[in-house]
C-alpha cells in the first residue's frame, strides 16, 4: 500500500505504539468522492483500526485554489459557495470510514478555519519566507508546468503547496500530528510541510505516500465507461458500483483485495485459491464487490445490488423485480409510448450511447437487446405490447438499464 515514507525507521518506531495522529487532506473540488478516494479514506481508517487518530481535513481553503499536482493544466476556480455545498457532501461520505467516538476518537476540521483568518501581509512574513523559489520550482508537480509553454502555472496554484504546508504546522501545533498521508502525487506538497514545521519548530514529522493505481490492462483506475465511479449513491447506484468491482480484471483482483477490503491475508487467499481453481466463477470479484459496496454504501444497498445482479445475469431477470430497482433508470411517457418511439432514442435518453448514430450503429451489429430480445434494427420502436410498468434495455453484455412507463 506504500509508495514513498520519510525515515521509515524512526516511523516505525512512532507507530509502535497506539496514539499517534495521522491526516490526510481532501479538497471538495466536486460534490461527490469517487473511488480514487477509496485508498487515503480506508488508510486512515486502517490506522484507526491500530489505535491511532485519524485527522480528516476538508480543504475548503484549499479547493479554492486548486492542486497542481498531477495537473496538466489550471483549474477551473469553483466560487464558495459551490465549494461550500461539496464540503458538506464530502464530510458526510469521509464519515462512513472512521469513527468519530472512542479513545482515539477521528476529527474532522476544516482548513479555512485557520488559513481564511491570516492576511496576505502576514502570509507572506510568516509563511512565504520559509520558501525559495528555487525550492518550490524543484518539486515535479510545478516543474512539469513551468516546461508546459501551452499552459504554464499561475502565481494561484504555485502557491497551493505553501497553504498545504501550513495545514501539517497547523495540525502540528494544535493537534499534535506528527504524520501526513496522500496520493504519491502529493509528496511534494507533504515535504514541504515536513520543511516548513523543520524550520519553524525544529522537529522531524513525517510523510506516508499510497500508489495512484491504474489496472493491469492500463485503464485509470475509477473510471467506467469513461466515468467517475463515484461514493454518491446518486451519481454511481449501488448496483453500477458493485458491477465495476465484479468486472475486476483477473490480473488486479487479489491486489485489490488486499488494498480495497479489510479482510485478512489468509482470507484472501483463501478466496484467491477458490478463484484460480474455477475463474469462470469470479469468486474473487464477487468477494471484493460485496466488501467494497459494503463498506461504502451499507449492507441493505449490497443486498439489493446482489439480488439485481443475480436477477439479471442469471438468466432469471423480470422487469418486474424489485430487485434491479438501483441500475441506471430513465423514463418513457406514455404518450410517447402510444406514438411509437424508437429505440435508438431510448438508448440516448437512457446514456447507453450518446447519439442515434451511434444507437443504429449498435443495433446493427445485434448488440441491443429488449426485454433480453434482440432488437431487429433501427428503425424499431418500443411496442406497448412490449412493456408493463417497466422494461428492459440491454446493451452488449453487462449494460443494464431500466425503462419505466411515466404518467
Amino acid at each position: 500500500m506504500l509508495e514513498q515514507v520519510t525515515n521509515r525507521p524512526v516511523l516505525d518506531e512512532l507507530l509502535a505504539a497506539p496514539g499517534a495522529s495521522i491526516y490526510i487532506g481532501f479538497d471538495p473540488t466536486a460534490d461527490s468522492l469517487h473511488v480514487g478516494h477509496l485508498l487515503p479514506a480506508l488508510m486512515l481508517s486502517r490506522f484507526q483500526r491500530a489505535g491511532h487518530r485519524p485527522i480528516v481535513v476538508v480543504g475548503v481553503a484549499t479547493g479554492m485554489i486548486g492542486d497542481p499536482s498531477g495537473r496538466a493544466s489550471e483549474r477551473q476556480l469553483l466560487t464558495p459557495e459551490i465549494v461550500e455545498a461539496n464540503s458538506r457532501t464530502v464530510r458526510t461520505q469521509l464519515s462512513r470510514f472512521v469513527s468519530f467516538e472512542g479513545d482515539n476518537a477521528a476529527l474532522m476540521t476544516n482548513n479555512a478555519d485557520w488559513i481564511a483568518p491570516i492576511s496576505h501581509l502576514e502570509w507572506l512574513r510568516d509563511v512565504g519566507k520559509h520558501f525559495t523559489v528555487n525550492y518550490m520550482i524543484a518539486k515535479e508537480s510545478v516543474r512539469r508546468r513551468l516546461e508546459d509553454r501551452e499552459h504554464g502555472i499561475s502565481y494561484t496554484e504555485f502557491s497551493y503547496m505553501l497553504l498545504q504546508a501550513y495545514d501539517f504546522l497547523h495540525l502540528r501545533d494544535h493537534h499534535g500530528c506528527r504524520i501526513q498521508a496522500g496520493g504519491s502525487d502529493q509528496w511534494g506538497n507533504i515535504t514541504a510541510g515536513a520543511e516548513l514545521i523543520r524550520r519553524v519548530r525544529g522537529e522531524e514529522v513525517f510523510g506516508i505516500t499510497f500508489p495512484l493505481l491504474a489496472t493491469s490492462s492500463g485503464e485509470k483506475f475509477g473510471k467506467s465507461a469513461g466515468n467517475a465511479v463515484w461514493l454518491d449513491a446518486e451519481r454511481t447506484s449501488p448496483y453500477q458500483f458493485y458491477q465495476y468491482w465484479i468486472r475486476t480484471d483477473d490480473r488486479d483482483v487479489e491486489r485489490f483485495l488486499k488494498l480495497f477490503t479489510f479482510l485478512s491475508l489468509d482470507e484472501i487467499e483463501s478466496v484467491c485459491a477458490a478463484h484460480r481453481s474455477a475463474p469462470e466463477r469470479r469468486v474473487a470479484q464477487k468477494k471484493l464487490a460485496e466488501e467494497v459496496t459494503r463498506i461504502v454504501h451499507g449492507a441493505d444497498a449490497l443486498e439489493q445490488a446482489v439480488k439485481a445482479s443475480e436477477a439479471l445475469f442469471s438468466g432469471a431477470s423480470k422487469t418486474n423485480t424489485p430487485a434491479i430497482e438501483n441500475m441506471p433508470s430513465f423514463e418513457v411517457q406514455s404518450a410517447e409510448l402510444d406514438r411509437g418511439i424508437k429505440i435508438v432514442e431510448l438508448m440516448v435518453r437512457s446514456g447507453a450511447t450518446k447519439s442515434r448514430g451511434e444507437a443504429a450503429r449498435l443495433i446493427e451489429g445485434g448488440g441491443v437487446y429488449l426485454n433480453e430480445k434482440r432488437v431487429e434494427g433501427p428503425a424499431s420502436v418500443l411496442n406497448p405490447a412490449d412493456v408493463g410498468a417497466t422494461f428492459l434495455l440491454r446493451v452488449g453484455k453487462k449494460s443494464y438499464f431500466q425503462g419505466r412507463i411515466g404518467p
